[in-house]
This record gives C-alpha cells, structure tokens and sequence, in this order.
C-alpha cells in the first residue's frame, strides 16, 4: 500500500486525535477530576496511538497492519469509556474514535488478505 492508500485511515486519525485532544483539555478543566480519570487516560492513550499509526502509514511501515489493529482496539476502548460520559465533547470524541477504527480495521485486514 502506498500513502495515498491510506489517505482516508491517515484523515480518520488526524480527526480522532485532534477530537481526542481537546476532550483532554476540556476534561482537565472540568472539577470533579476523579470522576473523569478513565476518560482522560483513554483520551491520552488514543491520541498518542493516532500520531503514531500515522506516522507508521506516512512512512509505510512494515508493522502498519499490526499498528493500525492497535490502534483501532485503543479507538474502540476510548469510545467505550467516554459513552459514559455526557459531556458534549465526548460525544464528538466518540464518533471520531469509531470511524477511526473503522478505517483502521480496513487497512489491518487489508494486510491480513495480502498476507
């Protein structure tokens, strides 16, 4: 797979970091703290996966498809802990997590079929 193969997982990760960042923030700001921890981590974690299965799709990584599973498990896990959470910007944090890992699923499996 070349670059421009992976442009729609590439969006859909910039998308999710960016959603997963800024529920961060705004989670941080919030005052009962404690009872946002899982969110926060989830937040981090699948922010930091993002970055890094996009750089691995930029410069084609020969682990992508182990990368991009990674990443889609860490998109699924962080929509699940932030479901419980009412906040308007979770909701948006939620659904970019889901495509995320939509379109990190196609590209694992992709590898699984040339595999």
């Amino acid at each position: 797979m070349t670059p421009i193969q992976y442009q729609e997982c590439i969006e859909a990760c910039i998308e999710c970091m960016n959603a997963c960042n800024y529920s961060y923030v705004s989670s941080l700001k919030e005052y009962d703290l404690a009872s946002l921890r899982d969110i926060i981590r989830m937040d981090r974690e699948c922010a930091d996966i993002c970055g890094f299965a996009i750089e691995a799709m930029t410069r084609q990584s020969p682990f992508v498809a182990e990368i991009c599973r990674l990443c889609a498990e860490i998109c699924e896990a962080c929509a699940e802990v932030s479901s419980q959470n009412v906040h308007m910007q979770c909701k948006d944090c939620i659904e970019a997590c889901r495509r995320c890992a939509k379109a990190c699923r196609l590209i694992s499996e992709a590898f699984a079929v040339y595999a």
